[in-house]
């Protein structure tokens, strides 16, 4: 056998333990770990990579689907992007106040999606958020613990959630995938009101999470920049007064001063000083 063929042989190998079967890697990953632009192509020839779409690579067959994306983009690209928002309570179970089929995969962090991520042969949408505009403090402009997750030893997995972030094993090989909790992906979804998503869905979200925890509600809450988000919080926690309610006091967190005119004709709450739909009522 030639030396070539003898290297060739040794970094196929080497990428099996590098790139899990189903996970995704760029050009620029690539050539960081040694391959490449001619031997990329030779693997590409040779079918032993695949491209999902332009300098994007990928081992084995599998239907790719958004989890391969982001727990490729968590852990071998290491950016530190979070799934949230809609997308992160439809991912723990609460598919049956929202849509049951996840169309838009809601991303939270401080650095932008790769402009490849857009072109995968994919039905759903990525929509990327910055995190540092709506919380302080925020573990996410940080970088993620889980970006020292080793694949191959499952090594390196936190279980710190104060700061509303989590990690759920997924898939056969129980990668990690590190979405926010239900506490930060409602305030998450309220800050999509009114543009993105529906006053009446989310009441009857809010009406089903009775088990939310009041002490990471309590730190979020605070470290939430947004004063609309957090008056939302309080009107739709107030119109469903769960156990969780009474350890938390409104008057503790800055709401700001003044109206703000969330619906155009819609009613004022007297109390947070937002409007909302005429259909439902405000609370005195």
């Amino acid at each position: 056998m030639s030396s070539v063929a003898k290297h060739n042989g040794s970094k196929i190998n080497q990428l099996s333990h590098q790139l899990p079967e189903g996970l995704l890697v760029d050009a620029a990953w690539m050539e960081r770990q040694g391959y490449s632009r001619s031997l990329r192509s030779h693997y590409v020839s040779a079918g032993w990579l695949g491209q999902p779409t332009h300098r994007v690579y990928r081992r084995g067959n599998a239907p790719l689907g958004w989890e391969f994306v982001v727990i490729s983009l968590q852990n071998l690209l290491g950016l530190p992007l979070i799934v949230g928002g809609r997308t992160a309570l439809q991912v723990q179970g609460f598919s049956h106040y929202l849509a049951q089929q996840v169309r838009e995969v809601h991303l939270y962090g401080s650095v932008a999606l790769p402009t490849w991520v857009e072109k995968l042969p994919l039905d759903v949408v990525f929509l990327h958020h910055n995190s540092d505009r709506l919380f302080a403090n925020d573990p996410v402009t940080r970088g993620l613990t889980n970006m020292a997750f080793d694949l191959s030893s499952k090594q390196g997995w936190s279980t710190d959630s104060l700061h509303g972030v989590r990690q759920i094993s997924w898939g056969n090989s129980e990668w990690p995938l590190t979405i926010s909790t239900p506490e930060r992906a409602f305030l998450e979804l309220l800050d999509e009101l009114p543009n993105r998503e529906s006053f009446h869905q989310v009441d009857m979200l809010m009406e089903g999470l009775a088990n939310l925890s009041p002490r990471r509600l309590a730190k979020l809450l605070g470290d939430c920049r947004s004063v609309k988000v957090k008056r939302l919080f309080f009107f739709f926690a107030d119109r469903h007064p769960h156990a969780w309610r009474r350890q938390l006091k409104a008057e503790d967190f800055d709401l700001g001063s003044g109206k703000r005119v969330l619906v155009k004709g819609g009613k004022l709450d007297p109390r947070y000083q937002i409007t909302v739909p005429e259909d439902l009522d405000g609370i005195s």
